[in-house]
């Protein structure tokens, strides 16, 4: 029981109200097309700085509760030799860990994937703990088509999600669960409910069966709207009603907390839609934004790869954490 009362800490900490977790856990070759926004190669030296620009950024820590790493980006240090993790947890904002592998297809089940990286979790986990990580983060992809996703491959990626969120809350971590529905396509809102909703029904009964505490995990779920290449595009209103109803349906009241990823939005339109959400009231679970692209872009921008734009940069920085942690309270008004 100990150990559960330490991860419903954690859970506290990254669901602070007004706070976001910052996903800065792209692979080295997604940091690439970043990078690429700045107009800059994908050289290590160019992602140090690019994260250094994020987590040094004065005043984030008003905004933000925690960021997501990837494997490389936790092992790097500031130019000053300075371990990011530290730099991090000085400020109060929790260090978390992607730890899935990717994707790969299923033969028998054309267009669906499983996710990868369980066989040797358990020793990555105790390293992360040691590096200063408190909380873990596993994708799954689901696509939307006249014939994906299955039932059978949702239940494996959940069966999936169990082990994986058993693993990390026995190394005294909390795991995020992240089943992201792809918002590329052309499916409608209403189809993009219909499996959002499946999706999490699904997933909560496998992790129940295998007795994961939900009160120490949170769940990172996409918004639920029309597909990017929808001719009929969804309204934040609208978006917020399907999305809360889809979580009526499929979270249980015991989870910890839920947060969204931005899945290819614009910044701004990501915002406006937890504006829209958050405009609903209070709800069983603690709501709050986990984007990546959404937060990082303005800050490519305005950073160009030049010394002299780092102010600057930080300054986009902070203003898109401010703006998202106005949403989350439903205080904010569109520019």
């Amino acid at each position: 029981m100990q150990k559960n009362e330490a991860l419903y800490t954690i859970v506290a900490q990254l669901m602070q109200d007004g706070k976001g977790i910052l996903a800065a856990d792209e692979s080295d070759a997604t940091a690439g097309k970043r990078l690429e926004i700045a107009g800059l190669p994908n050289q290590s030296g160019n992602r140090q700085d690019f994260r250094e620009i994020l987590f040094t950024a004065p005043s984030i820590d008003e905004y933000m509760s925690g960021v997501i790493l990837f494997d490389s980006t936790i092992r790097e240090s500031t130019d000053q030799g300075i371990p990011f993790v530290d730099v991090l947890a000085a400020r109060g904002i929790v260090p978390g860990i992607k730890v899935d592998r990717g994707t790969k297809p299923l033969r028998e089940f054309p267009n669906e994937v499983i996710s990868e990286g369980l066989d040797d979790l358990s020793d990555r986990l105790r390293e992360y703990y040691t590096l200063g990580a408190r909380f873990t983060k596993w994708r799954a992809v689901i696509s939307i088509s006249d014939t994906t996703p299955t039932d059978e491959v949702l239940r494996l990626n959940s069966v999936q999600f169990a082990l994986y969120a058993l693993k990390v809350q026995e190394a005294g971590m909390v795991p995020i669960v992240e089943p992201e529905v792809i918002f590329e396509g052309t499916h409608s809102i209403a189809q993009a409910e219909a499996v959002t909703t499946r999706a999490l029904q699904i997933l909560f009964e496998v992790l129940k069966q295998y007795r994961v505490d939900l009160k120490g995990i949170i769940l990172k779920s996409s918004m639920v709207l029309a597909g990017s290449q929808a001719k009929e595009q969804s309204g934040a209103d609208e978006v917020a009603t399907a999305t809360l109803r889809t979580f009526q349906l499929g979270v249980p009241r015991e989870v910890g907390g839920i947060v969204f990823l931005s899945g290819g939005q614009t910044p701004k339109r990501s915002t406006e839609n937890l504006q829209a959400i958050a405009k609903f009231g209070t709800q069983p679970w603690p709501i709050t934004f986990s984007f990546s692209r959404a937060l990082e872009e303005p800050v490519l921008v305005a950073w160009q790869g030049k010394p002299e734009n780092i102010p600057q940069a930080q300054k986009a920085l902070l203003q898109s954490l401010k703006d998202n942690s106005l949403a989350q309270q439903g205080k904010y008004e569109s520019k």
